[in-house]
């Protein structure tokens, strides 16, 4: 039986949300989060609030309204709900874009320090088997 929130009371109300917000702070890592989003949410959920987070990204970068429109194919009404919530100084989406931003920034650099060393592998081959240098110098870092 769904339960409205309005129906519940202040009590109810802060001990549902806290066993949340507690739940969610104990996930570390991504593929952690992950599964539990996955088990937690249905698809439709995940994907609509997957959605919220790249139009407030948007907003942020300053594309207008009609050009996340188009490109997103959400009404006006989505857009201007997320831009409410980013205006009204809640710091959760700027907080988690934020971050977001900086592990694509990361992917980035792992990505590029690849290419570089796949170059550098095809330019000069026999140095790589002369050293016996790592196939993969990220995964190699890890260990």
């Amino acid at each position: 039986m769904k339960v409205k929130a309005k129906n519940l009371s202040d009590k109810d109300r802060i001990t549902t949300l806290d066993a949340l917000y507690t739940a969610a702070g104990t996930v570390r890592g991504r593929s952690a989060m992950k599964f539990f989003l996955r088990d937690l949410l249905t698809e439709s959920e995940r994907i609509m609030l997957g959605r919220r987070i790249l139009i407030a990204q948007k907003i942020i970068s300053g594309e207008t309204y009609d050009v996340i429109a188009a490109d997103m194919k959400v009404g006006h009404d989505t857009i201007q709900r997320v831009h409410r919530w980013l205006r009204d100084q809640l710091p959760g989406y700027e907080k988690a874009i934020r971050g977001m931003e900086t592990e694509y920034g990361k992917r980035r650099n792992k990505s590029e320090m690849k290419n570089i060393w796949t170059q550098l592998r095809r330019r000069y081959p026999l140095h790589f088997l002369l050293f016996n240098i790592f196939d993969d110098p990220v995964k190699s870092r890890r260990k």
